[in-house]
C-alpha cells in the first residue's frame, strides 16, 4: 500500500476557511486536486485560527510541540498584522522566523514548502463599512508581501502571488463569502487550483 503524503497548513482565517465549509478552504480542496493528480494525500493538519498575527502562530506551533516532519507545508500569514497596525519591521522578523519553521518541518527541503501572499482585504464589503482608507489597507498588504516574497525568495522557497486576483472581488461578489470579509469557495478554488499546478513533490 503507498504511503499517503503528509501535509501540514500554517496560517489565519484564510487558512481554516473562515465563512465557508472546511471541505471549501484551500488546504482541503488542494488535497483534493492533488487526489486527482493521483497523488496519495492525507487530510491536511491545520494550524490555524482566525485573527492570528505572526506571533500568535508562532506561540501556537511551538504549543503543538510538532515531532513529526510533513511532505508538503503551506504558510500564508501577516493580513493581522497589517490590520492590527502591526510594524512591517516586526513582520518581517516573525514572518523570517516562521517560514525558518516551515522549512524544518518540510524535512529541511524547501522545495516543499509554499508560500501564499496575503489577499487584498481593502476591496471588501467589510473594509468599505469599516471607515477606513481602501487604497491605504491595499498599499499597506502590497508592504506586508513585498517582506513575505523577498524573504521567501531568498530562502529558495516557492511563491504564490494571489493578491492581484483578489483584488478582482471588487467587480466579482462571487468571490467574497456571505460574511462580506473572507474569500468564497470560488477564490478559495483558485488558491487551490494554481497551488496544484506549481506543486512538485519531490521523491520520499
Amino acid at each position: 500500500m503507498t504511503k499517503q503524503l503528509s501535509y501540514l497548513a500554517l496560517g489565519d482565517s484564510y487558512t481554516i476557511g473562515e465563512a465557508v465549509e472546511q471541505s471549501a478552504s484551500f488546504p482541503h480542496q488542494l488535497v483534493a486536486l492533488l487526489k486527482e493528480k493521483g497523488l496519495e494525500v492525507s487530510e491536511p493538519k491545520v494550524i490555524a485560527k482566525t485573527g492570528w498575527t505572526t506571533d500568535e502562530l508562532k506561540a501556537a506551533i511551538e504549543q503543538e510541540k510538532i515531532n513529526e516532519t510533513f511532505d508538503l507545508v503551506t504558510l500564508l500569514i501577516g493580513v493581522n498584522n497589517q490590520y492590527r497596525g502591526y510594524s512591517p519591521e516586526v513582520y518581517k522578523k516573525e514572518f523570517a522566523e516562521l517560514l525558518e519553521m516551515a522549512i524544518g518541518f518540510a524535512k529541511g527541503e524547501q522545495q516543499r514548502v509554499y508560500v501564499v501572499s496575503i489577499p487584498d482585504w481593502g476591496v471588501t464589503e467589510f473594509a468599505q463599512q469599516s471607515g477606513r482608507n481602501q487604497q491605504t489597507i491595499s498599499e499597506e498588504i502590497d508592504v506586508f508581501n513585498e517582506i513575505n516574497k523577498q524573504i521567501t525568495v531568498a530562502k529558495q522557497v516557492s511563491y504564490l502571488d494571489i493578491t492581484p486576483a483578489s483584488r478582482e472581488a471588487v467587480n466579482d461578489n462571487s468571490l467574497i463569502a456571505k460574511d462580506g470579509l473572507h474569500p468564497s469557495e470560488k477564490m478559495y478554488q483558485q488558491w487551490a487550483q494554481r497551488l496544484a499546478a506549481s506543486i512538485k513533490l519531490p521523491s520520499k
